[in-house]
């Protein structure tokens, strides 16, 4: 059990930098820590677990936002996991989506690369810059 820790110690406990710490606290996602009677910044345990939580919820690809608004729910005392849940599956969603446009751009991309193997630098006209993205001739 972690009794107290400075800033320096804290940060290192998570693989962050100092600067970092610093950053979640003027976000609010850290809470104000205690002042040593030297004005030091002491932290605790639990400290030590919300940030672990922080950079577990980032591995995750939620937002800074995100994760503020699960901890406001951990703070009332209630548990956040529906509310997580929710989330994660909105991210997987917009993965999903994402994937898709992807694909979609794949496609547009390999079509223009086939298309820049058939085509001659030399039909390229003056009035072209690059007959390759040239929009091709609709033949309906």
């Amino acid at each position: 059990m972690v009794e107290s820790m400075l800033i320096g110690e804290l940060a290192d406990a998570v693989g962050l930098p100092t600067r970092t710490v610093r950053f979640y606290e003027r976000k609010g996602l850290l809470p104000e820590p205690r002042r040593a009677d030297n004005g030091y910044r002491v932290y605790d345990e639990d400290t030590l677990n919300r940030l672990q939580f922080i950079r577990s919820a980032q591995t995750a690809r939620l937002t800074l936002a995100e994760i503020r608004s699960i901890i406001e729910i951990r703070d009332t005392g209630e548990a956040p996991c529906t509310h997580v849940g929710d989330l994660l599956g909105n991210k997987l969603t917009e993965i999903r989506d994402r994937r898709k446009q992807l694909a979609g751009m794949e496609r547009e991309l390999e079509a223009l690369v086939e298309r820049s193997r058939r085509l001659d630098p030399a039909d390229c006209g003056e009035g072209d810059i690059c007959h390759i993205l040239r929009p091709e001739p609709d033949i309906s």
